[in-house]
């Protein structure tokens, strides 16, 4: 049976509560315990799924199936177009269906392709299961940013997309230690190289948390048999209210939501990002495994897996606060724009430094601008989106952002191919990540629409 929502410009509805309101905060608190840590749990094993190809490439893969700088690059980006081919239809059904089953069916579909990796044969076989892993997960982050819209009030939500998004560099600072550790002692495991155990083993979590995705989630705070009911009114009404807002302020249709240049604008800018963020996931590995042609260094595979982490620890330390900063300020613009600009300035001058400890500080500064602006971004277009339309606009943010993950590796691989060096690559990351920080700063003092001048898109 499928989820009927009320139109909340006409159906009348209790006030709601005020912010400081004593069940509205044991509400949020509730939820937070809940529901954020399990969701975070989730992403983690995305996000390591999608990149411990990153891990595999430089660590075997890349030698047994033949593959260039450019094929591995190739390999890694694939995945994104399948991605993003499907993802706003699925975050609609997700809308349509709810976030437990769907969410459900993404993980256990995921799941299953992922392991399948294991046993590929060449590199058409590696590039047709990274195309299907991501058309099996399109839909999943766009469709995690918008449940937690149905959880939490807009002041929240920078900070709990901070606390989601935490599971991105601690699937880098944690996955590639376990992904070393899997590739150098697992290896001859049941016959396999030690990079297609790492597959095998990588993939099946994904299957066993959309089982129990079924019965843990719930979709909506009216549905919290878990929450009592005074507090679940409480935080219902804030909701709702929000939402009443939104729809006066904007009436935002789907189709207006996927043709507003304001959400391509925001879109281009979430592309910068993330074009930095890949790059980084795949690359990284191969950077440093390249510090002992550079450098001279000779560093094992669990050394450079430990290595791998230490940007990622940073920059997961350092991101919560600075949403949090972003949720107690008000402010967003700045909060993305000058993270982006800083680790795009930082990334390029990497490969010029005299020894492996500056270049990782200088890639450390790229990861923590980019582990920064990821959560504030995500205030933005939520704060002028709702309902059917949310899920269209916040899909199409992230697919059209993530198309980023298909060019970031290919691009990067292929002028290494062409350069001899990842040099000219890197130089690549660091325009596009500028670029898209000077976009928001364009974007914030770009005139809002007539009908957006009854709240703030871009900065509440």
């Amino acid at each position: 049976m499928t989820e009927s929502r009320p139109d909340l410009t006409k159906t009348p509805v209790a006030a709601a509560p005020p912010a400081d309101d004593p069940l509205l905060r044991s509400a949020v608190r509730r939820s937070v315990r809940r529901l954020v840590p399990f969701v975070a749990l989730l992403y983690f094993v995305n996000y390591l799924d999608r990149t411990n190809i990153g891990f595999a490439g430089p660590n075997g893969m890349n030698d047994d199936l033949h593959l260039s700088g450019s094929m591995f690059g190739f390999a890694s980006g694939i995945f994104f177009l399948g991605y993003l081919l499907l993802e706003v239809p699925s975050n609609m059904a997700l809308h349509k269906f709810g976030a437990r089953r769907w969410i459900a069916r993404i993980l256990v579909t995921w799941g299953i392709v992922a392991a399948a990796i294991t046993f590929v044969p060449n590199a058409g076989t590696l590039y047709v299961l990274r195309f299907l892993l991501g058309v099996a997960e399109a839909g999943f982050f766009p469709g995690i940013v918008l449940y937690l819209t149905f959880w939490f009030p807009q002041r929240e939500r920078a900070r709990m997309t901070a606390l989601f998004m935490v599971a991105v560099p601690l699937s880098s600072a944690i996955g590639t230690p376990i992904s070393s550790l899997l590739i150098e002692h697992a290896h001859g495991w049941i016959g396999l190289d030690g990079w297609r155990v790492m597959f095998l083993i990588e993939g099946v979590p994904a299957v066993v948390l959309g089982v129990v995705t079924w019965f843990y989630l719930t979709d909506r705070p009216e549905n919290a048999k878990w929450m009592p009911l005074a507090e679940r009114d409480a935080l219902q009404r804030t909701l709702d209210a929000e939402e009443r807002g939104r729809s006066r302020a904007y009436q935002v249709s789907i189709l207006q939501s996927l043709t507003r240049p304001r959400v391509w604008a925001l879109a281009f800018v979430y592309f910068g990002i993330v074009y930095g963020l890949y790059a980084l996931g795949f690359f990284l590995p191969s950077i440093i495994s390249g510090f002992s042609e550079q450098f001279g260094t000779n560093y094992s595979v669990v050394e450079r897996g430990l290595i791998n982490a230490v940007p990622y620890v940073i920059g997961a330390a350092v991101m919560i606060p600075w949403a949090l900063h972003g949720d107690r300020t008000r402010e967003r613009v700045w909060h993305v724009a000058g993270p982006t600009i800083v680790g795009g300035i930082a990334i390029p001058i990497t490969l010029y430094l005299g020894s492996p400890f500056a270049a990782m500080v200088a890639v450390t500064i790229c990861a923590v601008g980019i582990m920064c602006a990821l959560p504030t971004f995500w205030a933005l277009p939520t704060n002028f989106l709702s309902g059917a339309a949310a899920a269209s606009g916040i899909a199409l943010v992230n697919s059209v952002g993530n198309s980023a993950g298909f060019f970031a590796p290919y691009f990067t691989g292929w002028l290494k191919d062409g350069t001899g060096t990842e040099k000219t690559g890197l130089w690549l990351v660091g325009i596009v990540m500028v670029l898209g920080g000077l976009l928001a700063v364009l974007l914030r003092a770009a005139p809002p629409p007539k009908d957006e001048n009854a709240a703030e898109a871009l900065e509440a």
